[in-house]
């Protein structure tokens, strides 16, 4: 591995909070795998994928040979009724037990899966960047980073959503190639405009493709996941190399995260399944960043 930060994610191996999203493979062998494709580091995954004490998930990852880099929190955001913050502080206390960095917030629509999504009105608008502003500070008394994650079939996923916190907040991103695209936003553009609001970063390669059919609504996303819409980099229509290529010229000194949504239906056999596309992925970027660096 380079000197870049490098990690994975459970949801590369199917492993994922959504209900009925497929046969979820163990721990030991996810974290196996991660460790033989070369990472030293990944997320958490959902809850339940590691220990909920922290100080046990932290020993479960050292076992493995990793450390933790952070997660995915899914969090009801604009109502104003809901307060999201004794949540997310008890949530930021495993982490800082467990050495993350990052907490990946995802603006959730309080409905199951990502599929629909609410409208929101002004006031809904104003309580999410409220809530946005106030997370991020809360987190930083943790010597976590927050950042927002563009999510397909969550609250922000469009261009105009994106742009909205863009203007009414200074969060960070949770830069995500694939839900950028499929949102309807360009990620190379994204990333040559907006290089110093990005935060972390989940690089994942899309089949355009499938994903045109997921964005005019002829199949869902889940639908999408399953027939393919995600590949190994430098396989899909995402440029990653010139999106590298403009993170590393900002001086992104944040993680990589490979994280390719995916949906396994039955236990692999032995070097069989997910690993085959995280170890090509992990070829690709490592001698990617090598080239642009």
């Amino acid at each position: 591995m380079s000197q870049h930060k490098i990690a994975g994610a459970p949801i590369s191996w199917g492993v994922c909070e959504v209900p009925g999203w497929g046969h979820q493979m163990e721990q030991d062998r996810v974290l196996s795998e991660m460790k033989s494709v070369g990472y030293t580091a990944c997320e958490f995954g959902p809850l339940g994928f590691l220990p909920e004490e922290p100080a046990k998930r932290s020993e479960v990852l050292a076992k493995h040979g990793m450390k933790a880099v952070g997660g995915f929190v899914p969090v009801l955001l604009h109502k104003p009724e809901h307060n999201p913050e004794p949540e997310i502080r008890a949530e930021l206390e495993a982490f800082k037990t467990a050495g993350a960095e990052v907490m990946v917030l995802a603006a959730s629509t309080g409905l199951d899966g990502y599929d629909d999504r609410p409208v929101l009105s002004q006031e809904d608008w104003a309580t999410l960047l409220k809530n946005l502003t106030n997370l991020e500070a809360v987190a930083a008394e943790y010597g976590v980073k927050a950042v927002i994650h563009p999510h397909v079939g969550t609250v922000v996923e469009r261009p105009e959503d994106i742009t909205r916190v863009l203007e009414g907040s200074n969060i960070g991103f949770c830069f995500d190639t694939g839900h950028m695209m499929i949102g309807g936003t360009d990620p190379v553009e994204f990333a040559q405009k907006h290089a110093g609001r990005i935060g972390h970063v989940h690089l994942k390669d899309v089949r355009k493709a499938v994903a045109q059919r997921v964005i005019d609504g002829e199949i869902t996303y889940y639908q999408g996941v399953v027939q393919g819409l995600y590949t190994p980099l430098g396989q899909g229509d995402v440029d990653v190399t010139t999106i590298l290529a403009s993170l590393e010229k900002a001086g992104y000194t944040g993680w990589y995260v490979l994280e390719q949504d995916n949906v396994v239906n039955e236990e692999p056999a032995a070097e069989a399944g997910p690993i085959a596309d995280a170890r090509a992925s992990v070829e690709f970027l490592t001698t990617t960043l090598a080239s642009v660096a």
